[in-house]
């Protein structure tokens, strides 16, 4: 089953690459370990782990 993306989870770059926002990665519920550029999970994928977040 696919579900639908919200305009609020991702955004085109000018090059044509999908980028999912830190919106979309806190509906998914789970850091999916690849690096993404708005992780709210603090992974880091240099090191293979996760940076504790800042509390705001």
């Amino acid at each position: 089953m696919t579900k639908k993306l919200d305009p609020e989870d991702f955004y085109t770059t000018e090059e044509g690459f999908i980028v999912f926002t830190e919106h979309h990665h806190l509906k998914r519920g789970h850091c999916c370990e690849s690096g993404c550029k708005h992780c709210p999970y603090g992974f880091d994928k240099a090191t293979g782990t996760y940076k504790k977040r800042k509390k705001k």
